[in-house]
């Protein structure tokens, strides 16, 4: 069953009110590349499985990540090892990464990007026929799998048709509302769809999150309708734990005109394929920011000039693939200093570099992005960017082999799950995070609802109608609050106070602000009747939202230090006590979001030893 909606047949109307009801034994809630890899593992596990998204089928932001799959293939550079990749993955995090995550991901990526080409995936190649691999930002050597620029769209293809020739029943199109528990365990979703209105419930004894990010409170960002922090708020409310939620990438190059395409991202590959920063002087200003832990201890007076610095183990790097953190703040500082482009950005130069058909061949998407939408052609002139927001390194506190959440039956995969970044994520790890982790929680989502089948978990009638009057509230209200002006204040303090640069004043005002909206969506009233009602929709997104802001908020004016993607001016370096901590947030009985401090899992010696070497 693929499709938004369902035949009279697959439908049992036996809930209460009608209410379509399915029973599977591992529901997936998102489409992108966990949620279809999750689903996949767990069909090959043999369990009965169904995808639940938002959107339509293929429409994911794994789309998004154009600039290829990172993993130690060692195509291009035979001395490339997953050890490599691991301490590229822990040092560009800032050392704050759950170790073993990152060790599971670096180890098993190469298996994942074979699997994908043995499933149909039609990767570039190099003149031996070897899958070609291109440079990015904080990685030692150029080990990005990639298809051009559009490796995400690629991905999804191939998972896509694999989920669908298995027989993987995906409902589209719907919004899943709350998790129903049983007890201590999950016990399956309430969910509605989006066009009818009407409501189903999807029993199962396991739930895999898949749901991506938080981008959507933000005013300017690359994300689109969906990323309103679903996941997150699901597993706080189920009773699950938060980590790492403030550290928010704001990606260095997105779209800043015209605005209608405002934060619309620019992939990193422009400069992974040889793209430089260039300011209103027309100055390459990035080499003003290399950090000093970053350097060599001798460094070559003429670098600049030969358009590289040479790093810590002696590779000479483009100071523009520097890890996204750094780049971002570069290039906040020379806009706030006056030297920015005339609509509040940059210039990323390509056209000088590359020729045009070089440019066509390896970025076909970004040169028909800036030629379709804002009439700029990147072979002859340069592109204005700036910070979007992009990504959250944090998300649902999983172990790490399993993704198990620490309530029995949820799971967490992709962005949604915290610990695998850090304080900050390389590019390309996005991809082969949702690879190695989406199969490893979808696998052991089958094996824990197989456990499970002696004594299936129940929802009661009582509970359904409760998830639907919740549901249904802002059709009671009169004169209330509209969604769309609460979203828009609240876009606002997230842009202006939880931003790139942040202080404790700022984020004391952001809470106080944040306390009021969730205040006034309380009391949101819209119009109409459940047919395709958008409004309806904001006005649920809107609670999660709220809930992922305050999170946000709460943990970055706890962490007092600069680390990764959280900046902090009243405490600009890092602090080695904040390096050996997480902040950890739940919801207390009474709706409180608390937080408490966690030492970091302990290395073992053998990969400490590995930051010992170059």
């Amino acid at each position: 069953m693929t499709g938004n909606a369902l035949d009279a047949d697959t439908a049992d109307s036996s809930g209460p009110h009608g209410i379509e009801s399915h029973d599977y034994d591992v529901i997936v809630m998102g489409a992108g590349g966990a949620g279809l890899r999750a689903a996949i593992a767990a069909h090959d596990a043999g369990a009965r499985v169904a995808v639940v998204c938002k959107s339509l089928l293929g429409k994911a932001h794994t789309v998004m990540a154009e600039g290829g799959i990172a993993a130690s293939l060692g195509n291009l550079w035979p001395q490339d090892n997953w050890q490599v990749h691991f301490r590229d993955t822990m040092r560009g995090g800032k050392m704050l990464n759950n170790w073993r995550m990152a060790q599971l991901h670096a180890q098993e990526a190469p298996e994942r990007v074979l699997e994908l080409e043995e499933w149909g995936a039609l990767f570039d190649r190099t003149d031996e026929g070897l899958i070609s691999q291109r440079d990015f930002g904080g990685h030692r050597y150029a080990r990005l799998a990639h298809v051009g620029d559009r490796t995400g769209l690629e991905m999804i293809r191939t998972l896509q048709q694999r989920a669908v020739h298995l027989g993987i029943d995906v409902f589209m199109e719907c919004t899943v509302t709350e998790l129903f528990k049983d007890g201590d365990r999950i016990a399956g979703a309430f969910a509605y769809w989006r066009e009818t209105g009407r409501f189903l419930v999807l029993n199962a004894p396991a739930v895999v999150l898949a749901t991506g990010g938080i981008g959507k409170s933000y005013q300017i960002t690359s994300n689109s309708w969906e990323y309103t922090g679903d996941g997150h708020a699901l597993a706080l409310r189920a009773g699950a734990t938060l980590i790492n939620m403030e550290f928010v990438q704001f990606h260095p190059t997105g779209m800043v005109w015209p605005p209608s395409v405002r934060g619309l991202l620019v992939t990193e590959s422009v400069r992974g394929d040889g793209g430089i920063l260039r300011n209103s002087d027309g100055k390459r200003f990035m080499f003003d920011y290399v950090p000093e832990y970053f350097k060599a201890e001798t460094a070559d007076t003429e670098q600049e000039a030969d358009g590289w610095y040479e790093d810590k183990v002696n590779n000479r790097r483009p100071p523009e693939l520097l890890p996204r953190d750094e780049v971002a703040r570069a290039i906040n500082s020379e806009i706030k200093a006056g030297r920015g482009s005339p609509h509040g950005g940059v210039f990323l130069d390509i056209a000088s570099r590359r020729s045009p058909e070089f440019i066509k061949r390896r970025l076909p998407s970004m040169y028909h992005q800036f030629k379709e939408l804002a009439d700029v052609d990147i072979t002859a002139e340069p592109m204005e960017i700036g910070p979007t927001c992009h990504y959250v390194m944090g998300g649902v506190e999983v172990d790490a082999d399993t993704g198990a959440s620490l309530v029995e039956g949820l799971y967490a995969a992709g962005e949604v799950a915290g610990g695998m970044h850090g304080s900050n994520r390389l590019g390309g790890n996005s991809l082969s995070d949702l690879l190695v982790f989406g199969r490893r929680a979808g696998l052991n989502a089958a094996y824990y609802a197989e456990r499970t089948k002696v004594r299936a978990p129940r929802v009661s009638d009582e509970t359904i109608s409760a998830a639907a009057e919740r549901a249904l509230a802002p059709f009671s209200a009169t004169g209330g609050e509209n969604p769309y002006t609460v979203q828009k204040d609240l876009q606002d303090v997230m842009q202006r106070l939880v931003g790139i640069i942040r202080t404790a004043d700022e984020l004391t005002e952001s809470l106080g602000d944040l306390e009021r909206l969730k205040a006034r969506a309380k009391n949101l009233s819209v119009e109409g009747n459940r047919q395709y009602n958008p409004g309806w929709h904001l006005s649920i997104d809107l609670a999660n939202m709220l809930t992922v802001s305050e999170c946000i908020a709460k943990a970055a004016l706890e962490r007092r230090e600069s680390r990764g993607g959280h900046t902090r001016d009243d405490f600009p370096g890092p602090d080695p006590y904040w390096g050996q901590l997480n902040i950890v947030l739940s919801l207390t009985d009474d709706d409180t979001i608390e937080s408490k401090r966690q030492p970091l899992p302990v290395m073992p010696e053998e990969l400490q030893a590995l930051f010992e070497e170059n």
